[in-house]
């Protein structure tokens, strides 16, 4: 509310120019045209179901991958030794620099945008899953090996419950890079989702727009991380606690 009055104050001072910084209320107006008429074509719900649909999908494929990957890193040497210089050598590319190249292999469809995503977001789960697997106290993995635990129950009862927390955690940090990724991706090439409809408005200066659109993907962004929140509270009831 503080920014909103702010906001409000900045535009009734003619601090910016209507055209670059339009008032919250003149910008409310365009909320219920965006609804019903919508905006090049398409209505906001429309954008903002293509847009979650591809962050839901980009993000499933890295955390499927992501964590199994993780695990085996922290529990094989060799696996470490394989993986981890592809990985290291791959993070420091920032995604958008692989688009390209998906699109020539793939098309500006829905799979060229997806694996943006799961790029964006696969190094950090599978860094946070092996640093997890990695700090589970070691007395905990011998209590269970000394009463009869095999390797495979050591891994599922011990192992991934103790990595769990920094699983959630790079989960969690996924999910905002796999946003940053998507929008990009659809401003380079889409033609419907909230990336492509902030870089639609902005061409033709409809700033109130562009404000509702960057609002709807804080929004969604938002409700994403209180799923993770209340799934990690559900799966690691015990974080916390003494």
């Amino acid at each position: 509310m503080a920014l909103l009055l702010v906001w409000q104050l900045l535009a009734m001072a003619h601090a910016f120019s209507p055209v670059v910084l339009p008032a919250p209320i003149q910008v409310a107006r365009e909320i219920v045209p965006l609804f019903t008429t919508g905006y090049g074509g398409q209505t906001l719900l429309t954008d903002v179901w293509v847009s979650s649909a591809r962050i839901l999908a980009g993000f499933l494929a890295a955390a499927l991958l992501g964590v199994p990957i993780g695990i085996w890193m922290a529990t094989s040497e060799w696996a470490y030794q394989a993986i981890d210089p592809l990985l290291q050598f791959a993070r420091p590319v920032p995604p958008l620099a692989f688009v390209p190249l998906l699109v020539l292999w793939f098309g500006i469809g829905e799979l060229s945008k997806g694996l943006v995503i799961m790029l964006g977001t696969l190094p950090v789960v599978v860094i946070n899953t092996m640093s997890g697997v990695r700090s589970t106290p070691p007395h905990r993995v011998q209590v269970a090996q000394s009463l009869g635990a095999t390797r495979w129950q050591v891994l599922r009862h011990v192992v991934v419950p103790s990595a769990l927390p920094e699983i959630f955690t790079g989960l969690r940090v996924g999910i905002g890079i796999g946003w940053t990724c998507l929008v990009a991706a659809e401003i380079i090439a889409a033609t419907s989702g909230l990336g492509w409809l902030v870089q639609l408005a902005g061409n033709e200066v409809q700033v109130g727009i562009v404000f509702l659109a960057i609002a709807a993907i804080g929004l969604i962004g938002y409700a994403m991380e209180l799923g993770l929140r209340l799934l990690e509270r559900a799966a690691v009831p015990w974080k916390g606690r003494a």
